[in-house]
């Protein structure tokens, strides 16, 4: 699952994308309209900025930007910068790779094989959407508890 923390900068995000081209945006507005702790927007805000996602800018007009474009900036890119890896597994991961503890040889374990196939997977379709993309929510179906 996402982490909290990754959710909140997901949505704040998408919010300096809606507001792309319109100046900067003040943290405590993201943090009212996404209801992200105002605390805890700043250190999500903070590693974006030191990313390369965000910009930063002081003073009485002053706010938060996108620093590229919405239209190059993917959901694979976001979930990278706030997990360090979109696999479930340390050992299917594709930049922070470590081996699996009480686990089979690499070469030998099904289960890794089939977290690769994920983690791919969920690579390319994070990795072709982009903030500039629209995305309608969708209504919870009656008995959806997932």
């Amino acid at each position: 699952m996402l982490s909290q923390k990754t959710r909140y900068a997901i949505r704040a995000m998408q919010h300096l994308a809606d507001m792309h081209g319109k100046g900067p945006v003040q943290m405590v507005e993201i943090a009212t309209v996404q209801r992200i702790p105002v605390t805890f927007l700043a250190t999500i805000l903070s590693e974006l900025s030191r990313a390369g996602l965000v910009h930063s800018q002081r003073g009485k007009d002053g706010g938060y930007r996108l620093a590229l474009s919405p239209i190059d900036i993917s959901y694979g890119d976001l979930i990278r910068v706030m997990r360090g890896s979109l696999a479930l597994v340390p050992c299917a991961s594709r930049f922070a790779h470590e081996p699996c503890k009480n686990c089979l040889d690499e070469q030998d374990c099904r289960l890794r094989a089939l977290m690769l196939e994920v983690r791919d997977r969920t690579a390319a379709v994070l990795d072709g959407v982009r903030l500039s993309d629209p995305i309608d929510p969708v209504p919870l179906v009656s008995g959806d508890s997932s």
